[in-house]
């Protein structure tokens, strides 16, 4: 039994130059992805997948039943493969993803996908804090610039920093190249 699954967090339309909040270098992000994804099929390795959707049809994004909460096409789920809907940034809160992992015998998680200072970085610290070993392939993670008090932080930097931040404590940080290298 293999005891490693691959979370896919929120890799949506949302996320596209054509939704409402476009991730800097997502065309990479999700080629990476797509890699990772592939391999965890080859090896039987689960793959399972978030997808946020707001709980209002007001809200301003992820909006239920439009196509920018759809996942992206070239991350679509595979049949059998699990989809957990959640409302909220921490992929655990209020779903049944710590069920699915248990019931696949799951003590490591490779987590990938966006946003790298939201759902990913709430997702790597639940998965680590619940006791699960943690990978984020930081090239396969993608996040937007980010403003505070008048100050523009670029994407580079915040994905940086979020980076920094899980491998000092929370999980081991590596490249796609460097997960899938024999």
């Amino acid at each position: 039994m293999n005891h490693r699954a691959v979370l896919v967090i929120d890799l949506q339309n949302e996320y596209l130059p054509t939704g409402k909040l476009p991730l800097t270098g997502i065309a990479a992000t999700v080629a990476n992805a797509v890699t990772v994804i592939d391999h965890a099929r080859v090896n039987d390795i689960p793959v399972l997948h978030v997808r946020h959707e707001s709980t209002s049809s007001e809200a301003p994004i992820f909006k239920p039943g439009t196509d920018a909460v759809a996942i992206q096409s070239a991350v679509m789920p595979a049949s059998g493969e699990p989809v957990i809907v959640k409302n909220f940034v921490n992929a655990f809160r209020d779903t049944d993803l710590k069920q699915q992992l248990e019931s696949r015998g799951i003590k490591e998680v490779v987590i990938i996908g966006a946003m790298s200072h939201m759902c990913v970085d709430a997702g790597v610290r639940a998965a680590a804090d619940m006791g699960y070993t943690v990978t984020v392939l930081h090239d396969a993670c993608a996040t937007l610039d980010l403003e505070f008090n008048g100050v523009t932080v670029p994407a580079a930097q915040v994905h940086a920093a979020m980076m920094a931040a899980f491998a000092f404590g929370y999980a081991t940080v590596t490249s796609t190249q460097a997960y899938l290298a024999p």
